[in-house]
């Protein structure tokens, strides 16, 4: 296989691929060219390379930036602005744990925590039940966030060794 076509497949499975972790299809293209590509592209190189509009480069770079796995530059003698994406797979993903984290478990434990607080009799099966089941969630949700904050504050190495061993105990 040849370069090209190996990109243009990487490109395509990374877009598959972000429909999956909630981000749409040509963000996660975008952010797959600018990974793969060694120099930062100007919007125009974007759009021409993954055939969008320009109009969809922008949505999608500016949400890149907005999810810190993009930057722009500013070449000296240039009035276009350049995109590059952070190689580091383990940055990127501490990036991404970083946001999933403010978008997805914050808001449910504050919910969580919310709905916790209701009023009425705790010997009252439907009220027992219903603080029973939100308490678990909130637990195990609470604990999720627990473990992304320490793969997030983790040093690469630490966190797999740690994990690794958690696993190989596991089957001994």
């Amino acid at each position: 296989m040849q370069l090209e076509e190996a990109k243009e497949k990487f490109i395509q499975a990374w877009g598959a691929l972000g429909s999956h972790w909630g981000i749409n299809r040509t963000m996660a293209q975008v952010h797959a060219l600018l990974l793969v590509t060694p120099v930062s592209l100007s919007a125009e190189e974007i759009m021409s390379s993954l055939d969008i509009s320009r109009g969809n480069a922008n949505m999608n770079l500016r949400a890149l930036i907005d999810w810190g796995l993009v930057s722009k530059e500013h070449k000296a003698g240039e009035r276009r602005e350049y995109f590059y994406a952070e190689k580091d797979i383990w940055q990127v993903a501490q990036q991404v744990i970083i946001e999933r984290r403010k978008r997805e478990l914050k808001p449910v434990l504050k919910v969580l925590e919310e709905v916790k607080q209701i009023e009425g009799d705790r010997n009252n099966e439907e009220i027992n039940t219903f603080v029973n089941s939100v308490t678990n969630l909130h637990q195990i949700v609470s604990q999720a966030d627990q473990f992304l904050d320490i793969a997030v504050n983790s040093e690469r190495n630490w966190f797999f060794e740690t994990l690794f061993s958690m696993f190989s105990r596991k089957k001994a």
